[in-house]
Formats: structure tokens, C-alpha cells, sequence
């Protein structure tokens, strides 16, 4: 490199030096976990070796304990005679034995209580049920259902009370389950037609025509019970009367009996 002089000077000038890098500061390594924290990071997240190596004495502790326990058993047993041992055993085939009776007793125990529950269930359904058809044929509880309107008007004549109570009895024959009378009166078993001024008493209760018998049954049946030959309404035609019906899907029956105790009937002694 050729050596450059200043102007005016006499030596030649030395050539620019290249900036050289400054030295930096270098960080510090950082310190070593001390044995605490290495102790906590080997609990909190232990590697896989630390893991297997826990596992290995964990199922060496619980193998050293079986066989402490199983000499153990051993060594109760070792000072005892073949009859001594025999005996033992028969003790422990006598208590199993008692134990299985006991289980099978209990278990016999809960299937006669089960038997009897459902037993009890049964009778109970049964007995609500006949208590429900006794409610209704006694005429205590309000009835719906399907049946026939029959009404009965005088025309020409008088109807009279045998003529109701024989067109009641055929309804019965033909299946009625309930009847009532002009909304009022409601028929049972009890029930009974005598003639009065101005229109019927029926159980002691005075209704006029025209007379409105609500009856609940098949439909078909409780019709032909009326209208074959000589039969109810050719009854009430002969009266002067006129007997029509008509066919209704549901019928609401209103009227009830009050219950009433029997006076001289009694339930017979069991034989």
C-alpha cells in the first residue's frame, strides 16, 4: 500500500487501523438446583427411570410383606399334630357349612316375603276393584259410559208402574249396569215403582212423564231388550204411551244412593 504524506508535512502519515469489536460481557451460567429443588422436581415431574424404579420397589415391598405374612400362617401351623390339623379343618368345613344353610334360609326368607307382597299387592288390586263394581251397582259413586236414552211420554193413556218395572227388569237382563230417572232417581237392586197422583213413585220419590231413563250397557242388547215382540214397548203402547231411544256413546249418570246398613241381613258364619 503506498504510504500517504500530509500536506505540507514532511513524514508520511500512517495508514487508518480498522475499527476493532469491542470486548462484550458474557452471562453468567446459571447455578445448580440445590438438592431440595431437585428432590421436589423428582416428585413433581419424575422421569421415566425414576418411575419404573418406583414401581420395582413398590411391588418388591408388597412381595417382602406377602411372604412375611404366608411364614407367618406357616410357622402358626407348624407346631400343630396331623389330628390338630384335621380337627381344624373340620371346624372350618362345619362353620362353611352352617354359613351356606344360613345363606340359603335368608334367601328362602326374602322369596316368601317377596311371594307374599305380591300376594298381598294382588288382593289388594282385587279387592279395589270388586270394591269399585259394588260402588256402582249399589249406585254410591257417579258412572259414565255407553248405552241408550229412553224416553217415555203419555199420550192417550196412564202408564203404570208395572209396566216401568218390567221394561227395568228386561234392561237388567240385557246387561244394564246403571240406570237413573229423570236425572233424579237412581235404580238398584232395592229399587221400587208404585203409582202416585200426577206421575210415578219410584223408592219414594215422585217423578212425572215424560219419563228419561239414562242406561248404561252395550247398546245393541239394551235395544233389542226393548223392542222385541210383546215386549216392553209394545207394553207401553198398549198403556197409551209412546217409547223411543236413542243411541248415545257416553252417558253421565249423576244420581247416588246415600249407603245405607242392612237391617236384618247378616254376613253367614264361615263354614
Amino acid at each position: 500500500m503506498p504510504e500517504r504524506s500530509t500536506p505540507g508535512g514532511s513524514g508520511p502519515v500512517p495508514p487508518e487501523q480498522p475499527d476493532r469489536p469491542r470486548p462484550t460481557s458474557r452471562p453468567e451460567p446459571p447455578a445448580p438446583p440445590s438438592g431440595r429443588q431437585r428432590l421436589r422436581n423428582a416428585l413433581v415431574r419424575p422421569s421415566r427411570g425414576q418411575t419404573v424404579v418406583a414401581i420395582l420397589l413398590a411391588l418388591l415391598a408388597f412381595a417382602t410383606v406377602t411372604q412375611v405374612r404366608q411364614n407367618e400362617v406357616e410357622d402358626s401351623f407348624a407346631g400343630y399334630r396331623e389330628q390338630d390339623l384335621i380337627d381344624v379343618l373340620n371346624g372350618l368345613s362345619s362353620t362353611s357349612q352352617r354359613a351356606q344353610a344360613e345363606i340359603e334360609r335368608l334367601e328362602e326368607t326374602r322369596a316368601e316375603l317377596r311371594s307374599d307382597t305380591t300376594s298381598r299387592a294382588t288382593a289388594l288390586e282385587q279387592a279395589q276393584q270388586e270394591a269399585e263394581v259394588l260402588s256402582i251397582l249399589a249406585g254410591l259413586v257417579p258412572v259414565t259410559g255407553p248405552g241408550l236414552r229412553i224416553t217415555i211420554t203419555e199420550e192417550d193413556g196412564t202408564v203404570g208402574a208395572s209396566d216401568l218395572v218390567d221394561m227395568v227388569q228386561e234392561l237388567r237382563t240385557a246387561g244394564a249396569e246403571a240406570m237413573q230417572v229423570n236425572g233424579q232417581v237412581r235404580l238398584v237392586a232395592q229399587s221400587y215403582f208404585a203409582d202416585a197422583p200426577g206421575g210415578m213413585s219410584i223408592d219414594g220419590q215422585v217423578v212425572t212423564a215424560p219419563y228419561v231413563f239414562d242406561v248404561i250397557g252395550e247398546p245393541d242388547n239394551l235395544a233389542n231388550a226393548l223392542t222385541f215382540y210383546d215386549g216392553p214397548r209394545d207394553n207401553v203402547e198398549r198403556a197409551g204411551g209412546t217409547l223411543t231411544f236413542e243411541e248415545r256413546t257416553s252417558i253421565d249418570i249423576e244420581a247416588v244412593r246415600r249407603p245405607t246398613d242392612p237391617e236384618y241381613a247378616q254376613p253367614a258364619p264361615e263354614q
